[in-house]
């Protein structure tokens, strides 16, 4: 009996988490794209009073190969949406799935890293709306070790 409510409790869980990570890919979404419309389109960004989101949005360390970066954090978030959509649709997929969201948010949390300490030391600037995409990818990455746990 103990058993059964711990699957229960873990899919409870696990459907939460799930939903979890579909708003922080929506989250992550908007301030990618917003990002990369700003970047494209040499529209100043909204800095919201905090730090200097242009001079972050205009350094060499904003594109790669003339991508911007915001664009490819775009993908990564749709891409991560998509996977875990996908594994509502094909069940046996969800062991596949599940794993690939936690290398792409290794990833995305490794390189959003990296890029926050461009930031502040290299650039000594401050992008809020990086740092959010910073965090939300941080949460991605800590929810999908919690979906990890639950694939038993």
């Amino acid at each position: 009996m103990n058993n059964n409510l711990e699957n229960v409790t873990n899919k409870k869980d696990s459907k939460s988490n799930t939903w979890v990570i579909y708003t922080l890919v929506f989250l992550g979404s908007l301030d990618a794209l917003y990002l990369t419309w700003t970047k494209v389109l040499s529209v100043d960004t909204l800095c919201l009073g905090t730090g200097k989101c242009d001079v972050v949005n205009a350094s060499s360390y904003s594109t790669i190969a003339g991508v911007p970066i915001a664009a490819l954090g775009l993908s990564m978030y749709l891409i991560i949406g998509g996977i875990t959509l996908l594994e509502r649709f094909v069940p046996h997929l969800r062991e596949i799935s599940r794993l690939a969201v936690f290398g792409i948010s290794l990833f995305g949390f490794i390189y959003s890293m990296w890029l926050t300490y461009v930031e502040i030391i290299i650039i000594e600037e401050i992008c809020i709306w990086c740092v959010g995409s910073a965090i939300i990818i941080s949460a991605i990455f800590f929810t999908s070790i919690l979906r990890l746990r639950y694939l038993g």
